[in-house]
């Protein structure tokens, strides 16, 4: 049903050993899981220096919530930075799965502007790519850089669906009229090979327990975004080259399909996949973040 291209690729930096590690609270498992010995969040001496500190805003995609960032969120305020992860309509405790993606987008700004946050880094992840998109038009002046992390930028007038190879939208078009309240539950075998496909299979069950139906709707709708692509806000692509989850080339993929309709962009590149290393390589993730961000 879900047809991909699989690649086998070369990573010329095997082991990443970049920032401070410590406890985090996984969203896809019970307990509390040690990824390293090291440092935690209140040890001072792994710290930035104030000059390169960031505010972080990271936004979610599909298929997760805001616990999706814990340890990412963990390793970056360990740093000394300040991290928000909102959560937007139809997700988390929200019941509603009945959501627009205006609705998803306001829940985002709401949070923006109610904490009157400026000058931050807004991170998007996925589907999350297309919500920074939107958010980015309502609050400009209060974004200091866009990263998109294997995320979807449309064009205007496309939809989420429309970057999807047939097969793989016709499946999930599927599984929406199989639903009783218009969402889309991603199988197993479909989430271990698209998502988590370096992950090992007892990793991979764990992550499963955390994924809950999408409100299909917002994935195909058309987004008019005239006004994002008249922004200045400096713009950053962050792309994992193990990532499956859309296929890589004929016209589909992250990088340079999605990332060069940025214009000019920042290329921050690593080797994970698209949910796995949130959680067993945090501190990666939060390097690639702060490399993708700072000036």
């Amino acid at each position: 049903m879900f047809p991909y291209l699989q690649e086998i690729h070369q990573y010329p930096y095997p082991d990443y050993r970049f920032m401070p590690r410590g406890y985090y609270n996984s969203p896809y498992s019970e307990g509390w899981w040690l990824w390293s010995n090291g440092a935690l969040e209140s040890d001072e001496r792994y710290r930035l220096p104030a000059q390169q500190r960031l505010t972080f805003v990271l936004v979610h995609g599909s298929w997760a919530d805001a616990h999706f960032w814990d340890g990412i969120a963990a390793v970056l305020r360990s740093q000394g930075h300040v991290v928000y992860t909102p959560e937007y309509a139809g997700h988390g405790k929200d019941p509603n799965k009945d959501v627009t993606h205006a609705m998803i987008t306001k829940s985002v700004v709401d949070f923006i502007t109610k904490l009157n946050l400026r000058n931050f880094v807004l991170v998007g992840h996925s589907f999350g790519g297309t919500v920074i998109q939107k958010v980015a038009e309502q609050v400009p002046d209060r974004i200091k850089r866009l990263v998109f992390w294997d995320a979807f930028v449309l064009k205007d007038g496309e939809s989420v669906a429309d970057e999807l190879p047939p097969q793989t939208r016709q499946g999930f078009e599927q599984l929406r009229a199989g639903s009783k309240d218009d969402t889309i539950m991603l199988p197993f075998p479909l989430f271990r090979d698209m998502f988590v496909n370096t992950a090992t299979l007892e990793e991979a069950k764990r992550m499963y327990t955390g994924v809950t139906p999408e409100p299909a709707r917002p994935l195909f709708e058309k987004l008019d975004l005239k006004a994002f692509y008249e922004l200045p806000i400096p713009k950053s692509y962050v792309y994992f080259f193990q990532d499956n989850a859309l296929p890589q080339g004929e016209g589909y993929g992250w990088n340079p399909h999605m990332s060069t309709r940025l214009g000019q962009f920042r290329l921050i590149v690593g080797d994970g996949d698209h949910f796995t290393d949130t959680r067993t390589r945090p501190d990666m993730v939060a390097q690639k973040f702060y490399e993708a961000g700072r000036d």
